[in-house]
């Protein structure tokens, strides 16, 4: 290498080295090769053997004020891909190509610039035998390139090497991280609200329920949560997750009845760039999210039918495809579902495909109502007040007045643990203006009062307590206010609001006469 050579060769390495931002290396190479050769831009583009097309990393220009900046990337034809997949992987001299279409990948790159009229020189580094892509310059007009200017580009061969496998790494790195702050976002807006949750009344009411944890928690069979809106089904789905090997991994939750039937492929499934219209990006689904991890999917019930056939897909070979791809995804997810409605009735009604149900129905866990848990109210209730008393920043926490708990007692609870947290909470916001020490009351709630136990009117002391005798006798006392008669909006069916035929029949068995042979004017 002589002198000459040996300046152009440190001048270049130094500018294309000496930023770890590609953009400012290669404009500042740009500049230095302007001095020697002719050019009026400069690229770097890399192959994706996935998606067999050549995107572009970088580019500088001075044509038209940078009018050439970037391009979409190429899908390749079959055989622009031979081409590429064939080329040797050893460093070689840098390609003269004086007009862009006498090879088969320029000219696709070409055409996607709008066609200038160029011309272009072309070099492939290579790293360990593994081509990373093409570094290319270009300049205005057809034939401008000769091969002292190849010569001099092939020189720059190692430090594009170095410059393009690191910007390669570094858009690694920065996918990778993104990926990964997506995915702490997501995580955190799911499972911000299960912080500190356990399962109350587990040595009580959930006892039982608690069992069936504690045995299927250490596999990864499918569970099945069934029970009324509100019982603690998430709360349950996060205990067998927390207890399983796949704890530290992610919990991905999904509410199957909250998607639009439009978008729950793509939420479930995730999408590829471009697969309809308003697919900027590609986009991993709540089932990719969930990989080595589990995915609780609330109301399976309201799945529609397609998502429920894509999902017993899921369940049969433990495979995804993105909305609009077509390589298949594999995962390791285990699959917790939950309903509040009755699975094998819909199956019956058509509703639900009976095969994706018995792929479900591995180890169902019925979580009884909070009516019928009662004993667990005290827990629960001390649970909740100090809870959302922390939430609230309310201090000293307050303790229930007397006879609070016995009114939560005799309350239905339709709405169960859910409803009982909520009206807590509304109890604790009417209490915030109250004198310290002032206990907790719960106004709103809709809850029989006590009453003392009815005594019955005495009876007549010649009043017969046998019920056949007091039915007759109302019967008689019914057919003497109607004239005997016992049908009829004036009769004695009517009377005592009964179906006349009823009537005729609790008749017949008393011994009690009716009909014409009693008395012709009556029926």
């Amino acid at each position: 290498m002589d002198l000459y050579d040996m300046t152009f060769f440190g001048e270049a390495t130094n500018r294309i080295c000496g930023s770890l931002d590609i953009h400012t290396a290669l404009d500042r190479c740009f500049h230095h090769l302007k001095d020697h050769m002719p050019i009026n831009g400069i690229a770097m583009n890399t192959y994706d053997p996935e998606k067999k097309e050549v995107g572009n990393i970088a580019i500088v220009s001075d044509l038209d004020n940078n009018r050439i900046l970037s391009f979409d990337p190429v899908k390749l034809t079959p055989e622009a891909i031979s081409f590429i997949e064939n080329f040797p992987p050893t460093p070689g001299p840098a390609l003269i190509l004086n007009v862009p279409n006498q090879q088969v990948v320029a000219d696709l790159v070409w055409k996607a610039m709008g066609k200038p009229e160029i011309s272009l020189l072309l070099l492939h580094p290579i790293v360990d035998e593994v081509r990373l892509g093409v570094v290319f310059i270009f300049a205005e007009g057809f034939d401008r390139y000769e091969p002292e200017h190849s010569r001099l580009l092939t020189l720059l061969h190692d430090p594009f090497a170095m410059a393009f496998s690191n910007t390669l790494k570094h858009r690694e790195v920065v996918r990778l991280t993104e990926m990964l702050a997506d995915d702490n976002r997501y995580l955190t807006r799911e499972l911000h609200h299960l912080a500190g949750d356990k399962i109350i009344g587990s040595r009580q009411g959930l006892k039982h329920v608690t069992e069936m944890v504690r045995q299927v928690a250490p596999l990864s069979s499918q569970v099945l949560l069934l029970g009324e809106t509100g019982v603690g089904k998430e709360v349950i789905a996060n205990a067998i997750h927390c207890a399983s090997p796949r704890a530290n991994k992610p919990f991905i939750k999904v509410n199957c009845g909250a998607i639009p039937d439009e978008l729950i492929d793509s939420e479930l499934f995730g999408h590829e760039r471009g697969a309809f219209t308003g697919a900027l990006q590609k986009k991993r689904g709540r089932f990719e999210r969930a990989d080595t991890g589990t995915i609780f999917l609330d109301e399976i019930g309201e799945l529609p039918p397609q998502a429920q056939v894509r999902l017993l897909r899921v369940l049969q070979s433990r495979e995804i495809e993105r909305v609009g791809g077509t390589a298949p995804i594999a995962l390791d997810i285990r699959i917790i579902a939950a309903t509040n409605r009755d699975l094998e009735e819909m199956v019956e009604r058509g509703e639900f495909r009976q095969d994706l149900w018995f792929r479900l129905n591995v180890f169902p866990i019925l979580i009884p109502a909070l009516r019928d848990r009662l004993m667990d109210l005290p827990e629960l209730t001390a649970y909740f007040i100090e809870r959302k008393a922390k939430e609230m920043n309310i201090h000293p926490v307050p303790v229930p007045a007397p006879g609070a708990l016995a009114d939560l007692s005799r309350h239905d609870w339709p709405g169960n643990v859910r409803e009982l947290e909520n009206l807590i909470e509304r109890a604790l916001i009417l209490h915030i203006t109250s004198p310290a020490g002032t206990p907790l009351r719960f106004p709103d709630l809709d809850s029989p009062e006590p009453s003392a136990p009815a005594t019955p009117p005495p009876l007549p002391e010649d009043t017969s307590l046998n019920l056949d005798d007091a039915i007759r006798h109302q019967i008689h006392r019914a057919l003497e206010a109607t004239g005997g008669r016992v049908k009829g909006d004036k009769g004695a069916a009517a009377l005592l609001g009964v179906n006349p035929s009823t009537l005729r029949n609790k008749m017949k068995k008393l011994g009690i006469p009716f009909g014409k042979s009693l008395n012709p004017d009556i029926s």
